[in-house]
């Protein structure tokens, strides 16, 4: 680990940026620039010792190469705009050139599991494209292909727990659901490293997770039977339409099943025990931690 380097966070107002930033503080070897669209959500941070940015991607590299420069390695967490078709990718280009531009020796990216051509995941595209364009930039980088966070179950499992079904698209097929905390530990390791080559890693939990076993251990968990209801995609669609989502949220949930069903969210592997040091944390370790939360008052 080289202790002089300089590592800059980007989206460090977001939940997974900011905890990157909070594990590299805690550690103390580096100094660390909080790159946001939105510099006073991160006042606190500022009086902690952090260098506090503005970066906006829909900026021209060369401005945006001012919020990156004297960072020698950069963790560049994918944003969140996925309304617009290739806005995301847009953005992420950009990032890129800056870093270039800012003499920036490697670039980590937060990127999807097996991100394919052909996968049928809605938002697989602007993460293909940004792997793509990753390896023609002569930057060193690592790309962290999260699998799904274990944490999205918090907000599925209490509405099938209080139906006593869970209704999903993805038949017998699984994930390797993995939590945002580990993936903020892979991402704070990796940043930190003295790895200056091209990789890509799978950023996965200790396990595969069926629907099947997530209704089981919701019923072990809350007491209450919770069947698994396998449905077809559209019937899914028209299932969370009908209950208030809307329409292009929906397609892009029912896709991630779609995914889950052709084998796009497994294996499991040892990524993060070997970044970090420690083990990753299982989907039933999870749950029964926020057990709270799957039946809310």
């Amino acid at each position: 680990m080289t202790k002089d380097n300089t590592l800059l966070v980007t989206g460090a107002s977001g939940q997974l940026g900011r905890r990157v930033v909070e594990l590299l503080l805690e550690a103390g070897t580096h100094k660390v620039i909080a790159a946001t669209r939105s510099p006073d959500k991160l006042a606190d941070l500022a009086e902690r010792g952090v260098e506090v940015r503005k970066a906006d991607f829909d900026q021209a590299p060369g401005d945006l190469a001012e919020a990156f420069a004297g960072a020698q390695r950069i963790l560049l967490v994918s944003t969140d705009a996925v309304g617009r078709p290739g806005h995301r990718y847009a953005q992420h280009q950009r990032a890129i050139d800056a870093a270039g531009r800012a003499g920036v020796s490697h670039l980590v990216y937060t990127s999807l599991t097996h991100p394919v051509r052909d996968s049928p995941v809605l938002i697989a595209p602007d993460h293909v494209q940004t792997e793509e364009a990753l390896e023609v930039s002569g930057l060193g980088y690592t790309a962290l292909r999260n699998n799904l966070y274990a944490d999205i179950l918090l907000m599925s499992l209490p509405g099938a727990i209080a139906s006593g079904s869970l209704f999903a698209a993805a038949e017998d097929g699984g994930a390797a659901y993995v939590t945002r905390e580990d993936c903020a530990r892979a991402a704070a390791a990796t940043l930190a490293s003295d790895f200056d080559g091209k990789r890509q890693i799978e950023i996965t939990g200790p396990d595969v997770v069926t629907y099947g076993e997530l209704a089981s251990i919701a019923s072990e968990l809350t007491g209450k039977e919770v069947a698994y209801i396998p449905v077809d995609e559209e019937s899914l669609v028209a299932g969370m339409t009908a209950h208030g989502l809307p329409e292009p949220l929906a397609r892009l949930m029912a896709s991630f099943d779609t995914g889950i069903k052709r084998g796009l969210f497994g294996p499991a592997t040892g990524a993060v025990e070997e970044l970090t040091g420690r083990p990753p944390t299982s989907v039933r370790a999870f749950l029964e931690a926020n057990k709270a939360a799957l039946s809310p008052a």
